[in-house]
């Protein structure tokens, strides 16, 4: 991803530098603009010396001046330079690895381990956190078309895992109830043991074979029974997400309006999803800030995530946080990384016990 150009560490001289870490650590700590009042207290240095340097950098590009504060914030480019620059990381407490790892030593589905990973970053960041799913392949156990008049028909797909999951299908003119149980009991019989995708791939080599023992309306519905599942599958993405309400916090009062188009961002499941889906290729956490990525440029908010991965170092998901640009990206980046790896050695855990 290309980030905005503009000047480097380097470039700033020692003042600068500490007058311009001062304002984007204050801006994180409370949300609220820094004044030239607040920094001369840990400075050798004169407000009026203070005002000259925050001007320069304003004329950067690396700090702004909201028109109700004499003070600064700074810029999506400040924060960049920041995060690539100046930041310092502070690990995980002992505390906050030890309430990650027990929410991922839980038992249970992978789906209750994902939910509570989601809802515990949410909890230590005071963020939305969000858990990309990796793309499930359920075995097959039983399929049921249940005739529900007018047309319609409920095919239920019961998978070797308990998991029941329903779909409404449509009915040609005339469908009679016993090409609907013909079709389930071909399903069953035929197909039982094997993801949705083999399932699809074995019955299309059988039907075009025409071994399958069935009737042409028979045919129709194993045919659209399966498939139903696997375009569903295709375009939905699997994301939990948690903690909205945190984005609520006593600063978003005065820019309800901001925290309100995040909200309704963070409700465009397949946008976010394709944004983390950004983050896969990264050997860490990645930040995108602001503008950085047009999901959330309008809510002027930001987005850390990393991948989790399984065994093999294969990527099946990826973890994070979003919230407002002022995160503590010192201390959410590493957290955020370390449920990551966290969560990709407890996938390996739970896979191992259902292998045995």
């Amino acid at each position: 991803m290309m980030f905005s150009s503009g000047p480097s560490i380097p470039e700033l001289n020692d003042r600068a530098r500490e007058i311009f870490r001062r304002v984007v650590e204050g801006y994180i700590a409370d949300g609220q603009p820094v004044g030239s009042k607040s920094l001369a207290a840990g400075l050798e240095l004169s407000s009026a010396s203070i005002r000259s340097v925050m001007a320069d950098l304003e004329r950067l590009g690396l700090l702004a001046a909201p028109h109700t504060s004499a003070g600064r914030l700074p810029t999506e480019t400040g924060l960049r330079l920041f995060v690539d620059g100046m930041m310092q990381v502070a690990e995980p407490s002992a505390a906050e690895r030890a309430a990650i790892e027990r929410e991922l030593s839980s038992s249970g589905p992978v789906e209750t381990a994902l939910a509570r990973t989601s809802a515990l970053l949410s909890s230590l960041s005071a963020c939305a956190g969000v858990v990309m799913v990796p793309a499930r392949e359920p075995r097959l156990r039983q399929m049921s078309l249940v005739p529900l008049g007018e047309g319609r028909a409920l095919a239920v797909l019961v998978g070797d895992d308990g998991d029941v999951e329903n779909r409404l299908i449509e009915l040609a003119p005339g469908t009679d109830v016993s090409a609907l149980e013909q079709a389930g009991n071909y399903i069953t019989s035929q197909l039982a043991g094997r993801t949705l995708a083999e399932a699809s791939r074995a019955m299309h080599r059988e039907l075009a074979s025409e071994r399958a023992q069935l009737d042409d309306a028979a045919r129709d519905l194993v045919s659209r029974g399966l498939a139903v599942w696997s375009e569903d599958a295709a375009r939905r993405p699997v994301l939990i997400v948690r903690g909205q309400a945190n984005l609520l916090d006593e600063t978003a009062v005065g820019d309800l309006e901001r925290v309100r188009m995040l909200i309704d961002d963070i409700e465009r499941s397949e946008q976010v999803a394709a944004l983390l889906d950004n983050a896969r290729e990264a050997d860490g956490a990645r930040i995108f800030i602001g503008s950085e990525n047009k999901l959330f440029s309008l809510s002027g908010s930001s987005v850390i995530a990393a991948p989790y991965r399984d065994r093999d170092g294969k990527v099946v998901g990826v973890v994070g946080v979003i919230g407002p640009t002022r995160l503590n990206y010192a201390r959410l980046v590493p957290m955020v990384d370390f449920t990551a790896r966290s969560l990709g050695n407890s996938l390996d855990v739970r896979a191992g016990h259902s292998g045995r």
